[in-house]
């Protein structure tokens, strides 16, 4: 008892340090807030990918230590867009993926059809269409439970794009189409000019030019009314494409000026690239290969600065994130430094506390052990003494039972005496009468012959009976317990009358005596004590009645 509440008092010591120390060791996972959000975090996705990747980062570890995985999810699949952007199509998947999971685990179906197309897109460029297509069936199945239209619109185009792509125009059309009908279900202008120009691109792969400029011209007038630029001049370049492919090159030459013109005001590279590429082949047309050939070095030129700087920004970018991985290297180890050192000092001073309050449970514990053992020295004498009284009690109850079995056992074996003897001096009285009225009936001078004959036969009968013999028999069993149990292991084939002179051998009786209480003669209780002995297997020179005392 003493140690479970020794136990029990140094848990309730230990519970109040550990409360008392709880809010130290929280502080030990705090870290510093980052200074810009989510959003700013977006906004320098374009400009500067290497920024917007350093501080996304930091938010989702900030948000994965405030268990926001909705958060955490967003800034995992930004950073996959950066990456994407930036042409790592592996990196990038591996981090939508990692946001799927979050968006999933909270039950955002939304977030996770928008992911799951970003998804699609990424698995099209790691070249595996059938799993891109099976991440825009899940994302068209979760807008078409949630009866999102821009979500189905958006879905339906990736999936018409990617049947363009591998030349199933048939589908690419009926997918274009849905998507269309839902832009115009929430009338969303520039969703419905992006898919006019990609029917636009369908018409002319199939060297469909009429339609195909139908569509070019619808989208360059919504993109214009919507203030896109970048997508109108590609609308405006395409119109060109197809003055071009259909032999008309002054309309063709006037729309790639055009689009240069446009591109040139906004510093849009690729753009200003394709356009001098486009006129030097309307000049290749016209024969004027001088001119073809310098508007095809300034193409040439554009592309090469251009994949000079995209070089030099994924230079930059791994740079960034090489520096960035060592400064969180540097950090964790800073972090990992003086986190030991503060353990360290909590942990000495939770040992000095603990020593001191171990030495107060200890000195409390002997203190208490002392006087728990004296009351259990004290108890235990108590118990000694009340042990010692009830045994003594005990054995004068036995004793006492023991004195009165022995003396109601000498009682009913003089009991079973008197009643032998009493037997006995009755069945000579009848042995006498009996002889004496044999003797009268002899005598042919009685004239009472006939009653005497009568009352011969009555005492023959009653000196026969077998009645005392089961009071005897009740007697015996009684003084003698288990005795006939042990005669029978011997032999099990004794007769009734076998086990009354057993009975009678083991109290003593003279033969004479036996034979009288039988109402045999002495030779036939010679030849029953012969017959005897050979039941119970006893050889010639063996006593009967040493085995029966013995048993």
């Amino acid at each position: 008892m003493q140690q479970i509440a020794f136990y029990s008092s140094f848990c309730r010591y230990i519970q109040a340090i550990v409360l008392c120390l709880w809010p130290f060791f929280t502080a030990l996972q705090l870290h510093a807030t980052p200074a810009l959000t989510l959003q700013q975090a977006e906004e320098l996705l374009r400009r500067q990918p290497d920024s917007a990747y350093i501080v996304l980062k930091d938010l989702y570890t900030r948000y994965t230590d405030a268990k926001d995985d909705i958060s955490a999810g967003i800034c995992l699949q930004k950073m996959g867009q950066i990456f994407y952007h930036q042409g790592y199509f592996a990196q990038s998947l591996d981090y939508h993926l990692g946001a799927d999971r979050l968006f999933r685990q909270k039950q955002d179906r939304e977030l996770v059809a928008n992911n799951l197309n970003d998804i699609g897109l990424l698995y099209y460029y790691n070249k595996q269409p059938e799993q891109s297509r099976r991440q825009y069936d899940e994302a068209l199945n979760i807008y078409q439970q949630l009866n999102a239209e821009s979500g189905l619109a958006k879905t339906y185009g990736n999936i018409g794009h990617l049947y363009e792509k591998e030349h199933l125009y048939d589908s690419a059309f009926y997918f274009q189409h849905l998507s269309l009908q839902h832009y115009h279900n929430i009338n969303n202008q520039e969703g419905i000019a992006r898919i006019y120009s990609n029917i636009g691109s369908i018409y002319e792969d199939r060297e469909q030019y009429d339609s195909a400029f139908h569509y070019f011209r619808q989208a360059v007038n919504m993109y214009e009314a919507a203030g896109n630029q970048v997508d109108r001049i590609e609308c405006v370049n395409n119109l060109g494409d197809i003055y071009r492919k259909t032999g008309r090159y002054r309309e063709a030459m006037e729309q790639t000026r055009k689009a240069l013109h446009l591109a040139m005001q906004i510093n849009e590279q690729y753009q200003i690239a394709a356009a001098y590429r486009d006129i030097a082949k309307t000049f290749n047309l016209l024969q004027q290969n001088d001119s073809a050939y310098h508007y095809q070095e300034l193409s040439r030129e554009y592309l090469l600065a251009i994949y000079t700087h995209e070089n030099n920004s994924r230079t930059a970018f791994l740079q960034a994130l090489n520096e960035v991985e060592k400064k969180n290297q540097e950090i964790e180890k800073l972090k990992d430094e003086r986190k030991n050192t503060l353990l360290l000092t909590s942990a000495a001073i939770i040992i000095i506390v603990l020593l001191v309050i171990l030495g107060l449970v200890v000195f409390n514990r002997q203190r208490l052990k002392m006087r728990n053992e004296r009351a259990l020295g004290e108890q235990e004498r108590q118990i000694f003494t009340a042990r010692h009284e009830l045994i003594a009690s005990e054995l004068k109850n036995k004793q006492l039972e023991e004195q009165q079995l022995k003396h109601e056992l000498e009682t009913r074996s003089r009991e079973l005496s008197t009643h032998t003897l009493h037997v006995i001096q009755k069945n000579q009285l009848l042995d006498s009468l009996k002889n004496k009225l044999e003797e009268m009936v002899k005598d042919d001078k009685r004239d009472q012959k006939k009653q005497l004959q009568q009352l011969l036969q009555q005492i023959n009968h009653d000196a026969n009976r077998n009645q005392y013999w089961t009071e005897f028999n009740s007697t015996f069993e009684q003084v003698h317990q288990d005795f006939f149990d042990k005669l029978k292991l011997q032999c099990a084939d004794l007769t009734v009358n076998d086990l009354r002179l057993v009975a009678l051998i083991k109290m003593n009786f003279s033969s004479a005596d036996i034979a009288t209480l039988l109402g045999i003669s002495q030779d036939s209780l010679r030849v029953s004590r012969y017959r005897l002995k050979k039941k119970i297997n006893l050889q010639g020179e063996e006593s009967l009645a040493a085995f029966i005392q013995s048993l």
